[in-house]
């Protein structure tokens, strides 16, 4: 097998990444053979909304769209049983020291179930050995002006492609080429309760998504101390989580939009804005 023998497509359902099998439906760009979507449990509702049609679409054109995951993130942040892959929220130490968790998410809950697709695809399923010459190709929804975020794949049987980069295009070009396809409202993917969510967010959710508003600050309240699991053994974190960087409760903060790009990216398997990851900074077993 060689790398040309598959292809498949990492799908976080943005911008870029929708704009890809609509180029491979038109002939633009060669065919996938699946598009992978890493589903946390927790994306904004319009996300799923937008996944459904484009699956309608890919489908049409013979892409197969797979969901896969690694289980319900924000269940799981707050189930003693179950380990806890670091979120990076804002915390606040016993003596006013300001720091945040590490960002351990989207590597857990996006790219490595996608990993484990490509290789369960491949005939070796983790622990396989996957042999030398058996290669997948992976494309990922980078455009010219993200160009820095276009890396390497770390797995031998995978191999990174960007076909935005080979065509030239920017994040601009995808919003007018889904504007032309009926996709100009294609929503920017992230979870409901990222930390990295600014100002103008957190009111838009408020203001017209009262629900996922009140799952948020449900949320917030109930990271207060840390993982459920370390503070159930014994090893509570020491200060507080919080969602919102101004480290009080998420339905108290005094919300102030800035002007902020148009062109920002949401969070994509290997797209994500923040991709050094933060360090730890209220102390505490709740990071494992």
């Amino acid at each position: 097998m060689t790398a040309s023998a598959h292809r498949y497509l990492s799908l976080g359902a943005g911008v870029q990444s929708s704009t890809l099998p609509l180029l491979a439906a038109k002939g633009r760009i060669p065919p996938f053979d699946a598009a992978i979507f890493a589903d946390t449990s927790w994306e904004q509702a319009a996300v799923y909304q937008h996944l459904h049609r484009l699956t309608g679409i890919a489908e049409q054109a013979g892409i197969e769209v797979v969901r896969v995951s690694a289980g319900d993130i924000r269940a799981d942040a707050i189930n003693p049983a179950h380990r806890f892959a670091s979120i990076p929220l804002f915390t606040l130490g016993p003596n006013g020291e300001r720091g945040m968790a590490r960002r351990q998410c989207t590597g857990e809950y996006k790219i490595k179930p996608i990993k484990a697709e490509v290789r369960r695809r491949l005939g070796y399923p983790h622990p396989a050995r996957v042999p030398a010459g058996v290669r997948a190709e992976m494309a990922i929804g980078i455009s010219l002006d993200e160009i820095g975020r276009a890396r390497d794949s770390d797995a031998g049987y995978m191999r990174n492609v960007f076909p935005l980069l080979d065509l030239g295009w920017r994040r601009d070009d995808c919003l007018r080429y889904l504007h032309r396809q009926g996709l100009g409202d294609t929503p920017k993917s992230s979870c409901v309760g990222c930390p990295f969510h600014d100002d103008g967010f957190w009111i838009r959710l408020r203001e017209h998504s009262p629900k996922e508003w009140a799952d948020a600050v449900a949320f917030d309240r109930a990271i207060r101390h840390g993982s459920a699991r370390a503070s159930a053994t014994g090893h509570p974190l020491r200060g507080q989580f919080f969602l919102h960087r101004q480290r009080v409760p998420l339905d108290e903060v005094v919300l102030r939009p800035r002007p902020q790009p148009a062109d920002a990216p949401g969070c994509g398997p290997w797209t994500c804005p923040h991709d050094a990851p933060a360090q730890a900074g209220a102390g505490g077993g709740e990071v494992a």
